[in-house]
């Protein structure tokens, strides 16, 4: 009986693997993010609501309808009028400095129904990665800019040209492009200009509350983004190291069956001896189980304990 060839490992299949195990671990955490971004549907719908019966009791329709027969008439010198969807609510508060004397201020929250970058590339991650595009480039730098390279900015621009923070004067006017969306799906008409913290609308405590739920499930959003890809990149550290290691695919195969990830030699096709001990498949499975990280003594306390078992084998 003729032996079966072993599959060997070479970069584009090792990425194979590893495309596999990342998708394995997303989808073991994303419904945190998915349950943010429902939450935040809900309350943005409910947020619409309230943000118009505080300016139309500030600012009532009779008076924008007052205003825009006026500027009618006489033009700007009839009175400003400006389509909005960024509102700063506020309500005044007694606050204690550090000597003990009271003074007033205001508590004051910026209400937004337009779509920053973060939170874009949170709530339309699936959507930019079945793009073939990487939304979490900017997670990757952890904070540090001078790990800003060429593929970053490349990414970057990928990105904003999709969700439409970027454009250009080729671009398909046909295609509404995420921000667009945003920009279009709610505004009201308001006395004043274009700088939405000029206005500012009083409201009680309870609304300034709710508002802050509001501006909360945003960034719930952003955050469960974070989350998810700390906790993958966690995991993905790891494995990368041990399929360093792996020559053969069935190596990856047996690594792949003790984790439970789906991986054959199908998708194959489509698309130093310490190190081979440390990362067998039985202990870097044992590695990317949910535990608390290994220290550096641990490490080394592992490995040693590895060579040991080599030596009696």
């Amino acid at each position: 009986m003729q032996k079966q060839k072993r599959i060997t490992l070479n970069a584009e299949k090792r990425k194979v693997v590893a495309d596999q195990f990342q998708s394995f671990y997303e989808n073991k955490v994303k419904d945190k993010l998915v349950q943010a971004k429902e939450q935040y549907d809900l309350m943005r719908e409910k947020a619409k609501e309230q943000i118009e019966k505080v300016v139309r009791f500030h600012q009532p329709q009779e008076d924008i309808d007052t205003i825009r027969r006026m500027v009618s008439k006489y033009g700007n010198r009839g009175g400003e009028l400006y389509e909005d969807n960024c509102f700063y609510v506020s309500r005044p508060i007694i606050k204690v400095d550090d000597e003990g004397r009271e003074y007033e201020a205001n508590d004051e929250i910026h209400v937004r129904f337009d779509m920053g970058r973060k939170f874009a590339r949170a709530y339309y991650r699936d959507e930019i990665k079945a793009k073939g595009l990487n939304p979490d480039f900017h997670l990757s730098i952890d904070n540090d800019y001078s790990k800003r390279n060429p593929k970053y900015y490349n990414d970057e621009s990928a990105v904003n040209k999709f969700l439409g923070f970027s454009t250009s004067s080729n671009d398909d006017k046909s295609v509404i492009t995420p921000k667009a969306k945003w920009q279009e799906d709610f505004k009201l008409w308001v006395i004043g200009t274009s700088y939405c913290h000029s206005r500012q609308f009083k409201v009680d405590e309870n609304t300034m509350n709710f508002f802050k739920m509001y501006v909360s499930s945003a960034d719930n959003v952003i955050k469960e983004h974070e989350q998810m890809y700390s906790y993958v990149e966690g995991k993905m550290k790891t494995l990368r190291l041990g399929l360093k290691s792996y020559r053969y695919f069935d190596q990856a195969k047996a690594l792949a069956d003790k984790v439970g990830v789906v991986l054959n030699e199908t998708m194959m096709n489509e698309s130093s001896s310490l190190a081979l001990s440390i990362y067998s498949p039985e202990n870097l499975a044992s590695l990317l189980e949910d535990k608390k990280v290994m220290t550096r003594e641990e490490k080394i306390a592992f490995a040693r304990q590895q060579l040991q078992q080599q030596s009696v084998n």
